[in-house]
């Protein structure tokens, strides 16, 4: 696996639905600057899966706030479909805590962007049922969210976000919580409405078989302050096989890399 240090430019092609120029960010802690992302810079392809790996810490969140238009960058630039990135809502983020509103039932909570962005109710409805349907969720629809386990959370999550109607979506570990089982199914699942979607994804993961399983393209940070440091195509087939041994191999690879990361801390 080839390992690059700091990629110097971005090369852009009429697919490109994501572009992140020379982002940097620091936060002011206790009089102290603290430096967390320091000249990121790449590109997405529109309809393709994409996942960032590194430390705990290293500002993998950050990065997707940016991009969400949540937060700015200290320097550099985001693009979507060409066009800087000046408001919120241009894509549509998924943070680790589900934020479910407890008020709402499994389908309020599924029909929210569309209420908010004006689209009929009738429409939006019939929509999310046929997402109820392929998540698993059919028969859950009138009930609250302290009602769901946390697998049904999440899974209702993720319709929401889907529904949103955005080209790009950004998932900050929305299976980092869930037991191995769950986590598998929906692995399954998102692959499989991805697949019909065509949805431009970015996927922040602390796990390496997760990001080989439903990715084209993993990129892996540095420490604080975080690099690009990885780049690479996953030119395996689908659907893969997570005992496979070119898979493993690849995670074997991929774990070392993250090692020497977070001993050097």
């Amino acid at each position: 696996m080839q390992r690059i240090r700091f990629i110097q430019g971005v090369h852009v092609d009429a697919t490109s639905s994501l572009r992140i120029e020379g982002v940097s960010k620091s936060y002011l802690q206790r009089s102290t600057l603290i430096a967390v992302l320091d000249s990121i810079s790449f590109n997405l392809e529109t309809a393709t899966w994409t996942t960032i790996l590194g430390p705990s810490g290293c500002g993998k969140t950050t990065l997707l706030k940016i991009i969400a238009g949540l937060e700015f960058p200290d320097t550099g630039r985001v693009f979507v479909e060409a066009r800087e990135l000046s408001r919120l809502g241009e894509t549509a983020y998924l943070p680790q805590d589900d934020t479910l509103l407890p008020w709402r039932t499994a389908l309020g909570n599924a029909i929210l962007a569309s209420e908010i962005d004006g689209k009929p109710i009738a429409d939006a409805k019939r929509e999310a049922l046929d997402l109820f349907d392929q998540f698993g969720l059919s028969g859950f629809e009138s009930l609250y969210p302290s009602e769901l386990s946390g697998g049904m959370r999440q899974r209702l999550a993720l319709i929401r976000t889907f529904l949103t109607h955005r080209d790009i979506l950004l998932l900050d570990e929305p299976l980092g919580a869930l037991d191995p089982l769950t986590r598998a199914t929906l692995q399954n699942w998102l692959l499989n409405v991805w697949s019909e979607l065509k949805k431009t994804v970015l996927l922040v993961t602390h796990d390496a078989e997760e990001a080989l399983l439903l990715s084209d393209r993993i990129l892996v940070l540095t420490d604080r302050p975080a690099q690009l440091q990885l780049d690479q195509a996953v030119e395996l087939d689908r659907p893969r096989d997570r005992g496979s041994s070119e898979l493993v191999s690849h995670k074997s690879q991929l774990l070392r890399l993250l090692l020497e990361e977070e001993v050097g801390t």
